[in-house]
């Protein structure tokens, strides 16, 4: 038997039988993402580029564009959407998070008692619908039926109670704010995880040199869960750009009072679909749809081509 013989023999033991049953496994959850995701998606990008004109879809390249930063009445109500996304966004990056990780440092003591029931405590708002968490702080924070006024009375701070979700100045930090107590377990979860996956060889020999406490937090812990802060950074930029449902049960379509929680995604939905004597407009909705996407997809971009790039990671 020849060399080539050989070689070609051991070629064919060697090739792995083609495995089609991944391909047809993968299909149906393949058709469903693109008619429910991809497709939408690229056809409010093409959407953006058309306007009706007398009845006719008319291609008009990047003039909607145009009109919702130039016009004087649609940049007016973009920017401020905007400015109060931002601003929606800053905050819980100031207080969901921090209070997240602070939350996980504390739970992932070990001889901590009611751990687990601190934990699902915290947790449960997550799991509960957004209709019943805004109807809930709408009642306890309403200056005539809810309960504020008279805890802050049990404790003596009555005088500092207000109508916060119907002044300017404080409805979307109230919003705001409601938005961190739901979602707070989730960055509480994801950093506890990432608490627990650490060595205990490394707390050992951290102890071993005396750093316990809070100081081992801030010196061993807190760098090795850095990767783990990071996604929950991106998680909460995608998922506040994205944000609709809290600010639209609690302040409706309009996000009152005279659109100071008016953010990104309640300006698209009375835009495309039209809210009481506003008609809808598909082509300024798909508009600021596309902007919104190109925001996000920016914000993604920067973090995973540039900060993620920078971060530290450790192999155990």
């Amino acid at each position: 038997m020849t060399d080539a013989t050989v070689s070609e023999a051991e070629l064919q033991v060697e090739r792995r039988p083609r495995r089609w049953h991944i391909a047809v496994f993968l299909l149906p959850a393949l058709v469903v993402y693109s008619a429910v995701m991809i497709l939408p998606l690229f056809e409010t990008l093409r959407l953006s580029f058309f306007n009706t004109v007398d009845g006719q879809s008319t291609f008009v390249g990047l003039r909607n564009f145009q009109t919702l930063f130039g016009d004087a009445r649609w940049a007016a109500d973009f920017w401020n959407a905007l400015k109060n996304n931002f601003f929606f966004f800053v905050i819980h990056m100031l207080v969901q998070n921090p209070i997240g990780i602070a939350l996980a440092a504390l739970l992932s003591i070990p001889r901590l008692r009611g751990a687990a029931f601190y934990r699902t405590a915290i947790f449960l708002p997550t799991l509960l619908s957004f209709v019943i968490v805004g109807f809930i702080w709408k009642l306890i924070l309403s200056p005539i039926w809810g309960v504020s006024p008279y805890l802050m009375d049990l404790v003596g701070l009555k005088s500092l109670f207000a109508p916060w979700l119907g002044k300017p100045n404080s409805a979307l930090i109230a919003v705001s704010l409601i938005s961190v107590w739901q979602y707070v377990g989730i960055p509480m979860m994801l950093i506890y995880a990432a608490l627990l996956n650490i060595p205990e060889e490394v707390i050992e020999a951290a102890e071993c040199d005396g750093v316990t406490g809070w100081a081992q937090f801030f010196k061993i812990k807190l760098p090795l869960i850095l990767p783990a802060i990071g996604i929950i950074s991106i998680l909460t930029f995608v998922g506040n750009f994205n944000a609709f449902d809290l600010v639209y049960t609690v302040q409706g379509a309009l996000a009152g009072p005279d659109g100071s929680t008016d953010i990104l995604g309640t300006l698209l939905y009375r835009t495309f679909f039209g809210f009481q004597l506003q008609l809808g407009d598909r082509s300024m909705g798909a508009t600021i749809a596309t902007v919104m996407f190109l925001i996000i997809l920016a914000g993604v971009s920067l973090y995973l081509f540039v900060i993620q790039r920078r971060i530290r990671r450790y192999q155990f």
